[in-house]
């Protein structure tokens, strides 16, 4: 793996309420630096339509977010945590990345030109792990998971990125 330590990372995740990409009801961001979490966030996010097809996957339901507040709102009290990245890192990164562009988008932000890291890409090229789901990448590593949590997948997946920096 390139050598990322001096570089700040967010891990991102997001769990969305259904197919549509801009339906994300919860974000969580954890930032790395030197090799180390720094900060870490997580928010329930009240989607644009209250249309849940995914709660057996993550828990979350329309009732849990309805209060919450929009992307947007979110998306503000979280740039402390992005603010200098040089790069976010996901597991599938493009699904991640594509939320993120819909959320923008659906709320008339400027998506963050950060380039995106995919751990499911650093863990075959670091470690040659296959199958590469979260959980298997995480029980390779011993890593704590909470998966479909998007604090814990975050945490997971800044994890990774650490572990493979370790590598070399």
């Amino acid at each position: 793996m390139r050598n990322y330590q001096d570089k700040t990372l967010v891990a991102i995740d997001f769990e969305t309420a259904n197919n549509a990409r801009d339906s994300a009801c919860s974000v969580a961001l954890v930032r790395v630096e030197n090799g180390k979490i720094v900060a870490e966030a997580e928010q329930l996010i009240c989607p644009p339509e209250l249309y849940f097809i995914h709660t057996d996957v993550h828990g979350i339901t329309e009732e849990d977010v309805e209060n919450a507040p929009s992307f947007a709102s979110v998306w503000s009290t979280m740039q402390h945590i992005v603010k200098g990245a040089d790069y976010f890192v996901a597991h599938n990164a493009p699904f991640d990345r594509s939320v993120l562009q819909a959320c923008c988008n659906n709320e008339g932000i400027k998506t963050p030109e950060i380039d995106f890291l995919c751990t499911v890409k650093i863990a075959r090229d670091t470690w040659d792990i296959r199958p590469t789901k979260l959980s298997d990448v995480c029980n390779h590593l011993n890593i704590p998971l909470n998966h479909h949590n998007a604090l814990s997948d975050a945490r997971a997946c800044a994890n990774i990125v650490i572990a493979a920096m370790g590598r070399g």
